[in-house]
């Protein structure tokens, strides 16, 4: 592995999402901000030509998600959406509703907001619930032991590297022991959670607004979390992006809380929360509801294991903390991805029951794309801290083969980075994202294809997928000129190799 390398920055990318670190600085540092100060490293610093770029990424260039429109409509549109399948799971069995007849409109919307008003109410049960959770997520957060991880060197920082207190691991097991206690206790039985889902629901849609609204305000008034950065001056697409990027409270993260702590912990306590119910009622619990609540299970363990390989993620390394961030990690990602398990609670199994071969092929496809996304993954995070030198091999369970490429070949850019073309990247830019999203599809098929509602993470995550591999070669073809068609002729599937 060659050792001078200026820049830290990783090679092929940002973590799970991203391909090229498509960030850069506004010209400026936050050197008021204690929050966002950080060590700066004389190795990190990226070339002349690099810091060019960085500064001209930095800067508003043009607009996503649409634009202000764009973003306006998300906003309003995938609150109402998530009520709106509630409802239908909830009440309709699965069954997309809709009005009659023009005439039927104004009842429709009636009923809606009946079933809503009963089913979705924020009681001071679903408010303790998710803020408890919250609370008790970020008291961990602040105490636990853990390992504290420098992540990239951040441009707008004059190139600092920030620390983060990677504890994740020792709250996730530390929370499946309380949720044991608490359950077998009777203070809080884990088949509450998925009971009162629609409330609970409903507090983290408010929640998430809220908080937005505050970090937005902190971040433009007092820098909370560095500079505004990135500004396109039209508000309501600045809220939606977000106006700072490093907000810190302690020694928390915010960002990688958020993203970390909410809402994969939550998705897993309502998968186990459905699992127990099922139990209560049924006697035994289905195949489709085990597999669940092992996807979900994989899911957090893998977040936790590896959470000190997060901070050289695209989502810290770049994207600002805003609406878009906080809305889905502290609503959208829990109580959307979580549909397949309100199916089974309140369904007959044998309306998603599959056979044998069909089991065994879910099993498979579930450990192979784990496989595949777990060591990809460590791939290139082990590529991205052996060019920081802080490698340290952590060996948290399970640490599964490949894991590290040794002696790895990669393209030096002009830039100062290392684009990484071995190991699971020499067959696909975004193998990591084929690997995910196969993972997502057998979440989704757990309850069968009754309903199209229980497969939206599978065809959400896809349409979002699709979009994040746009935005960032994008940013990575005007970042490495050049170097991003080598590198593009030498690793040339996008996501599934010898096919797209």
């Amino acid at each position: 592995m060659s050792a001078n390398l200026r820049s830290r920055k990783n090679a092929n990318g940002n973590g799970n999402d991203a391909n090229g670190n498509g960030n850069g600085a506004n010209g400026h540092t936050n050197g008021e901000d204690k929050a966002s100060k950080g060590t700066v490293l004389s190795y990190a610093i990226p070339t002349e030509y690099g810091q060019a770029m960085d500064r001209k990424l930095d800067t508003h260039q043009s607009y996503e998600f649409g634009g202000p429109v764009g973003v306006a409509a998300m906003m309003i549109g995938f609150p109402i959406l998530m009520y709106y399948l509630f409802v239908c799971l909830w009440y309709y069995d699965g069954k997309m509703v809709h009005p009659t007849s023009v005439d039927d409109i104004v009842p429709f919307l009636e009923r809606m907001w009946a079933h809503i008003k009963v089913g979705a109410y924020p009681t001071k049960f679903a408010w303790g619930t998710y803020l408890g959770l919250t609370a008790i997520q970020l008291f961990f957060a602040w105490v636990m032991p853990g390992v504290e991880q420098n992540g990239l060197p951040v441009p707008s920082l004059d190139y600092a590297v920030l620390p983060y207190r990677c504890n994740a691991l020792a709250s996730w097991y530390t929370t499946l022991v309380l949720a044991g206690v608490l359950h077998v206790t009777g203070i809080y039985r884990l088949p509450w959670i998925i009971e009162n889902y629609g409330g609970i629901m409903t507090v983290a849609i408010a929640t998430s607004f809220t908080v937005s609204a505050v970090i937005e305000i902190l971040g433009r008034t007092v820098h909370y979390g560095g500079a505004p950065l990135r500004m396109s001056g039209v508000w309501v697409y600045d809220h939606f992006m977000g106006v700072s990027l490093n907000p810190r409270l302690g020694p928390i993260d915010l960002k990688m809380f958020a993203e970390v702590r909410v809402p994969w912990v939550l998705l897993f306590l309502m998968a186990l929360s459905g699992t127990v119910k099922q139990y209560e009622d049924l006697g035994y619990v289905t195949y489709n509801m085990f597999h669940m609540l092992l996807a979900t299970a994989l899911y957090i363990n893998a977040c936790a294991k590896g959470e000190e390989l997060i901070p050289q993620t695209w989502d810290m390394f770049h994207e600002k903390f805003g609406w878009m961030l906080i809305f889905w990690n502290m609503a959208g990602v829990p109580f959307t991805y979580c549909y397949p398990v309100i199916y089974m609670t309140r369904s007959d199994p044998s309306t998603y029951a599959f056979p044998l071969w069909g089991k065994i092929l879910m099993f498979v496809t579930l450990l192979t794309g784990y496989y595949i996304f777990d060591s990809s993954m460590a791939q290139k995070s082990a590529f991205k801290l052996q060019q920081q030198g802080h490698f340290k091999p952590r060996g948290a369970f399970p640490t599964v083969p490949w894991s590290v490429v040794e002696d790895p070949k990669f393209i030096q850019t002009k830039h100062g980075n290392k684009l990484l073309t071995d190991g699971w990247w020499q067959y696909a830019r975004k193998i990591n994202y084929t690997a995910d999203w196969c993972q997502a599809f057998t979440w989704g098929a757990t309850a069968g294809f009754n309903t199209p509602i229980t497969m939206f993470y599978p065809v959400f995550f896809l349409a979002v997928l699709t979009h994040r591999c746009g935005r960032d070669f994008e940013k990575c073809a005007a970042k490495y000129g050049d170097d991003w068609d080598e590198y593009c002729k030498i690793v040339k599937w996008r996501f599934i190799p010898y096919i797209y």
